[in-house]
């Protein structure tokens, strides 16, 4: 599973983060708070530029999303920077979804610019609840902090 995410988990499975409706996995970054799941909008490229990214994408985002093999979802992503383990170029983060009725997947994740590679793991593990994911962030010019997220779960039901 993934922000907006977790527990719900599958292939091909994305999240925005923004108030839009949901595609994939939605999330919207919360007054002073942040926000992370996964969907990106897409822009005409005749359109105005969005604003740049945040140095640091860490946050809480609250999320939406549609998982292959459990359907639609609601999550909370917490995304906390590791600057011991982070470099001018390169950032590091633990990583945590908290999905109600699935559990927490506290995993950790690496980032250049916009895009992050994430693992993450339920904690309970009787189904192999685990996988990895990619994501792309990207900032909207009303200032809302979004991203676009893959993942995939090799054992979980079968592969996810």
């Amino acid at each position: 599973m993934t922000a907006s995410n977790q527990t719900p988990k599958g292939i091909g499975k994305q999240a925005r983060l923004s108030a839009q409706p949901v595609l994939r996995s939605l999330c919207s970054m919360l007054p002073a708070l942040f926000i992370i799941p996964f969907a990106l909008s897409t822009t005409p490229a005749h359109a105005a530029k969005t604003a740049p990214l945040p140095a640091d994408l860490g946050g809480r985002y609250e999320c939406k999303g549609q998982d292959k093999a459990e359907g639609p979802y609601d999550g909370v992503v917490e995304l906390e920077k590791v600057p011991a383990q982070s470099t001018k170029e390169y950032t590091a983060y633990r990583f945590k979804l908290t999905v109600p009725g699935f559990g927490e997947y506290p995993g950790h994740a690496s980032a250049k610019g916009a895009d992050m590679a994430i693992y993450f793991a339920n904690t309970d593990q009787k189904d192999k609840d685990y996988g990895t994911g990619l994501a792309r962030f990207d900032m909207s010019s009303k200032g809302v902090l979004k991203f676009t997220k893959f993942y995939y779960q090799p054992e979980y039901k079968g592969g996810n």
